[in-house]
């Protein structure tokens, strides 16, 4: 066993009521925890940080028929995304003391996680946070499924969330020509333009309905959808869809940030005549169906990165403390890309 100096109790963040609607501070609790030791095949990793997403409105909905993941309950410590260092493990483990990882169990100061359900990280990223990207499911969707084209219209719902920010960019380098994006806030708008290179924004709740601000914007219409919203949003697309258009969801903001919404329905009104006669391909993006597109993906994001060519818009909140908080804004919309609570040291 190698071990470093460890405290005996650290803290988490539990499920204390199940919300009806976005969550409030309430619904959560920031318990202490007493530390555990690995056994075989198991490892203790010290979180640096860790992905606030909005899959978890879902998993503490109680709703998680046809995911890959357990639903929460009151009680449960809430589980995502995350990097650590390891800093306990068994004599003969695969990952000793010091190894930086990337496993589920966020959420909590120290993970007692499975060996082989950690994944070691190098330097292929420059920054070890920059592995808690949500970049994979845009870019498998735009290589998979839409397979962009030079000079293609890109539209992206949700574009200054953790998913839309990456996925605008990476359509731009993947060889589209005009790529539209949608936000409900004008200041978010303005820095899709100016920071992401977004050529027009299209604003929810401004007043005019998304589908006349589309009609403005590609006047010619879109040949890709990368939907995270649903609703009006994927309504207006189909709207706009060039023949042979090819649209890829890949969430449904619009049913999860309902009110009295369990996250699990975002039915949509969509003229399916449109479909039909235009020739548009529809497909929800898995992960799991691809699973060569993370390793690909973290390859030339890293390349990306490194040259500049690529931004990772992000916010880090300092402590655990204000996570449940930092969840909370998240369906609010307060935050530009993605929202990653920092530990300390």
């Amino acid at each position: 066993m190698t071990t470093a100096a460890l405290p005996r109790t650290a803290r988490e963040i539990r499920l204390a009521a199940r919300p009806e609607g976005p969550p409030e501070r309430a619904h959560f609790t920031v318990a202490e925890a007493a530390l555990p030791e690995p056994g075989p095949g198991q490892v203790l990793v010290r979180n640096r940080h860790f992905l606030v997403f909005p899959g978890l409105l879902t998993l503490i909905g109680g709703a998680v028929e046809g995911l890959p993941l357990p639903s929460l309950d009151p009680g449960d410590a809430l589980f995502g995304p995350a990097v650590g260092e390891v800093v306990a493990a068994p004599a003969g483990s695969p990952l000793g003391q010091g190894a930086l990882v990337s496993h589920l169990l966020g959420w909590r100061e120290y993970a007692l996680v499975d060996a082989a359900d950690c994944t070691p990280l190098d330097d292929t990223l420059p920054d070890p946070v920059a592995y808690l990207a949500q970049g994979s499911a845009p870019y498998g969707a735009l290589t998979r499924l839409a397979g962009v084209r030079p000079g293609d219209t890109v539209l992206v719902t949700g574009a200054a969330g953790a998913v839309g920010t990456l996925a605008g960019q990476t359509a731009r380098l993947l060889g589209a020509g005009r790529v539209i994006g949608t936000t409900g806030s004008a200041e978010k708008a303005e820095r899709l333009v100016a920071e992401l290179g977004y050529d027009a924004v299209l604003l929810r709740g401004s007043g005019r309905p998304i589908g006349e601000q589309l009609a403005g914007a590609a006047p010619g219409g879109i040949d890709v959808l990368v939907d995270t919203v649903g609703g009006e949003q994927l309504a207006a697309a189909v709207g706009a869809a060039r023949h042979g258009a090819r649209f890829a969801l890949l969430g449904a903001l619009s049913g999860q940030l309902a009110p009295g919404s369990a996250g699990a329905s975002a039915p949509a009104e969509i003229d399916s005549f449109r479909l039909v006669v235009r020739g548009v391909s529809v497909r929800g993006y898995l992960g799991t169906e691809h699973p060569g597109v993370e390793q690909e993906w973290t390859g030339r994001f890293g390349a990306w990165l490194r040259s500049g060519e690529i931004r990772f818009p992000h916010v880090r909140i300092p402590g655990i403390d204000r996570a449940p908080q930092a969840l909370r804004e998240l369906t609010q919309g307060r935050h530009f890309g993605a929202v990653v609570v920092e530990l300390p040291h």
